[in-house]
């Protein structure tokens, strides 16, 4: 996955709440710190602190305009995290529908569930 050699892993950014937040708000429109601040109930230090791991990680792009830095969201980052995600997720399905198959079973004589720590033991 390309974001991981980001200086901070887009894991990492989306890891906090406020940056989650903060994502969820830019992804509506670009918009300069100060607007941005004024959504948040912390210091606008503090958002801009949690935009620059963002932007490290590859997530938001800034950009002057005078005075003013806005930031926008940059959604690459994300459609590689979902990529990544979704092998896992292809994963457990076929997990869980085997687990399915095997509660569903009529056979009670197939299931053992005596097996160490609650493990699911099926009978030869």
């Amino acid at each position: 996955m390309e974001a991981s050699s980001a200086k901070h892993d887009v894991f990492q950014a989306i890891a906090d709440p406020t940056r989650r937040r903060l994502l969820k708000l830019l992804s509506q429109q670009e918009m300069p710190v100060k607007d941005i601040s004024d959504q948040f109930p912390i210091s606008r230090t503090a958002v801009s602190k949690h935009l620059r791991v963002l932007a490290d990680a590859g997530l938001v792009k800034e950009r002057k305009v005078g005075r003013e830095t806005r930031y926008k969201l940059e959604p690459e980052p994300l459609y590689e995290l979902k990529d990544w995600l979704q092998y896992f997720e292809i994963f457990w399905e076929n997990k869980l529908s085997a687990l399915k198959r095997f509660v569903e079973s009529d056979e009670p004589n197939n299931r053992n569930l005596s097996g160490p720590a609650g493990e699911i033991k099926s009978e030869e």
